[in-house]
């Protein structure tokens, strides 16, 4: 019996027709095991994952050696999207037997789940030193009938060591200054890739929250070197094969250094992250390309990864047809036929070649200066951009009618929680309704939908949520609520987020400071898990000390600075040995630092005057900085504190600028305003 069938994961019934007799994680498989006393087998990967899709056709799809699995083991397969805390457990346990993780991930677990043997991919049949799936599969078997003293042993050990590791690192908050931020700034720099932009070589990934922290280090510092690395690298992977220079969006990662040849998912939060690196970007430079790309990320979102009831679905995978990339690539003959005698222009655009450059195929990348294509093809530059908008539309139009890649539509709370965060910023520093409309949207249906008895859930699907939400999906959507709230100014999104953040503060916390990933009420696992590092995603404990430290500015509670600052104290050695790996915990730590500017406004939003002041204080980059406005003036208490007495000056809008509740004089005119924030910092 398959019980994947019953299952709302996209990833998890995928496999709801193997022979293999699976069980979602739940106690029905551990009791079995137990019962039979069998060990488990633990599969864990996710649906845009190209290995987990050529071990599922190699092996789980294979009658004899699903045979074998069903003998031998009770067999558990689990989204690591929908568990990351499972996931995160038994990645570890996979790191520490054999130096490496990765999915699809094979774990094998005792009937109590401690692991005590694991890897990643099997292939069916023995290749480049890896053991045949099945070799692996008798071995262990065998162990565990004939070996049970070793085996209990190494599980003994194995899981004690977790328990050890997932303790803080230590350090003291006070050390978190200009002179650690700037170490780290330095140390980040040092690896990164003059020629080809970005960090290291290949495979190459994106890195976010690293370029985000470069960005308000050059914020702090005035460092140009800094700027250059952030702009040098967003141009190059924005005119690289890992962005899709047809339908918008960022590729997973690059498989080389230079950005070509992507690993083909898309991912949700990658394009969270990145598109808001961009619109922060372009508050800096102004370059209209780095807007362009921006709104080219929100718009594939809004077109392709929303549903209908305003959630954001999670990814789409790498294969369409059985094949990586195929819906993505192109050949020279293709572009002829489609655009006749404007293909030229595609083809020197887009570095087209009939031998191409991906098995036999050509991803499209901009392989030069628009100045210099314009100038092979006798263009100007504006004529060769009004060109290419027009084929780019072409292309896209015969694209689409293509076998699309599999979407993955569940829609997770923190995945969600980042786009909202950078939509909403990017409706009122790029002025576009349409980006609000879909952020409150997006906001009212996480509230609705993902929450039960005041607890936010993890996971929703065809009508169904489910799974105590973890500390990132609090933390994102916290984070995402305060940006909503800064645009709108609708207290409601204000009041939820500071709800969600008390909830935390109660059912999260660790003893030495810090938060576990799972609440007090969530299921027992053979370690409370706590990932202090950032990874693809940021840590929840990273993204909670941000929004702990924006609502200890709002209400001046020092409930939320003390938790920040503890938080934060256990990572000083880690950012200042490893900053690279602690990217979105050098954001949090740039906030502490260097303390938020608080900023009421007291004016209607309909008053043009008012509009005048908001633009000066939002529309630059200004990281460290919270916005709270009142319509009228506020002669008593107010749910946001920072607003409580804050009334006009004249009977003109007004804005105070304040740090730690201490406020400058009130001011009524863009000028001043201006000076003030420029003086903040």
């Amino acid at each position: 019996m398959n019980r994947l069938q019953y299952e709302t994961s996209p990833y998890l019934r995928q496999h709801a027709d193997n022979p293999v007799d699976w069980y979602a994680w739940g106690d029905e498989a551990f009791a079995r095991a137990r019962a039979e006393d069998k060990p488990i087998l633990l599969s864990i990967g996710y649906s845009a994952c190209h290995w987990c899709h050529v071990m599922a056709h190699e092996s789980f799809e294979h009658e004899p050696t699903a045979q074998m699995m069903n003998d031998l083991f009770i067999n558990i397969k689990v989204d690591r999207e929908e568990r990351p805390d499972v996931d995160d457990i038994y990645m570890q346990a996979v790191q520490a037997m054999t130096g490496h993780g990765g999915w699809p991930m094979t774990v094998f677990l005792l009937p109590d789940g401690r692991p005590f043997y694991g890897g990643t991919y099997f292939p069916r049949e023995p290749r480049q030193g890896m053991p045949a799936f099945r070799q692996v599969l008798a071995g262990v078997a065998d162990a565990y009938r004939q070996r049970r003293a070793q085996v209990e042993q190494a599980a003994s050990e194995l899981t004690d060591a977790l328990r050890r590791d997932f303790l803080g690192i230590g350090g003291d908050s006070g050390a978190i200054n200009a002179e650690l931020l700037n170490e780290a700034a330095q140390g980040i720099g040092r690896n990164s890739d003059k020629r080809n932009g970005g960090f290291g070589g290949a495979p190459k990934f994106p890195q976010p929250m690293n370029l985000e922290f470069l960005l308000r280090s050059y914020a702090r510092t005035g460092d140009a070197n800094l700027l250059h690395m952030v702009t040098f690298t967003l141009q190059k992977m924005a005119r690289g094969g890992i962005y899709d220079q047809l339908g918008g969006g960022f590729h997973r990662y690059s498989v080389d250094a230079i950005w070509l040849v992507p690993h083909f998912e898309k991912m949700l939060y990658d394009n969270a992250q990145l598109s808001r690196v961009y619109l922060h970007i372009w508050q800096i430079t102004r370059d209209v390309f780095f807007r362009r790309i921006a709104e080219e990320v929100y718009d594939y979102i809004l077109r392709e990864m929303t549903a209908p009831e305003g959630g954001f679905y999670s990814t789409t995978d790498a294969d369409s047809e059985g094949e990586e990339g195929r819906f993505f690539v192109w050949s020279a003959d293709e572009l002829r036929d489609i655009l006749g005698d404007d293909a030229s222009v595609a083809i020197e655009y887009w570095g087209v070649t009939p031998r191409g450059n991906f098995e036999g195929h050509n991803i499209l990348y901009v392989a030069n200066d628009d100045a210099v294509v314009a100038e092979r093809l006798n263009l100007s530059v504006d004529d060769l951009r009004a060109k290419i908008a027009t084929i780019r539309d072409k292309l896209f139009a015969v694209r689409s009618q293509r076998v699309p890649p599999g979407l993955d539509d569940k829609i997770l709370t923190a995945w969600n929680g980042m786009i909202l965060a950078s939509l909403a910023e990017a409706a009122r520093v790029l002025k576009r309704p349409d980006y609000r409309e879909a952020a409150v949207k997006n906001a009212e249906f996480l509230l609705a939908e993902l929450q039960r008895d005041g607890r936010l859930l993890r996971t929703h699907k065809d009508g169904v949520s489910k799974i105590d939400a973890y500390l990132e999906d609090y933390a994102n959507l916290i984070d995402g609520l305060l940006e909503l709230y800064q645009t709108t100014f609708d207290e409601r999104w204000f009041i939820e987020a500071r709800r969600l953040a008390d909830h935390v503060l109660e059912h999260f916390p660790a003893p030495d400071g810090g938060f576990y990933d799972t609440g007090d009420e969530h299921e027992t696992l053979i370690v409370r898990p706590r990932n202090l590092q950032d990874n693809a995603t940021p840590s929840g404990n990273s993204m909670m000390a941000k929004q702990l430290i924006r609502l200890a500015a709002y209400t001046g509670d020092a409930r939320y600075d003390e938790a920040a600052r503890k938080a934060l104290g256990l990572l000083v050695e880690a950012l200042r040995q490893v900053p690279q790996a602690f990217g979105e915990a050098l954001n949090a730590a740039d906030m502490l630092a260097n303390g938020l500017a608080e900023v009421a406004v007291v004016g209607s939003p309909a008053d043009p005057r008012t509009l005048e002041l908001l633009d000066v204080v939002q529309t630059p980059y200004r990281p460290n900085l919270i916005t709270a406005l009142a319509a009228a003036s506020v002669e008593d208490e107010h749910p946001i504190p920072l607003l409580a007495y804050r009334t006009m000056k004249n009977g003109q809008p007004t804005v105070y600028v304040c740090r730690n509740f201490v406020c400058q004089m009130p001011v009524t005119t863009p000028d001043e305003v201006r000076n003030l924030l420029d003086k903040a910092g």
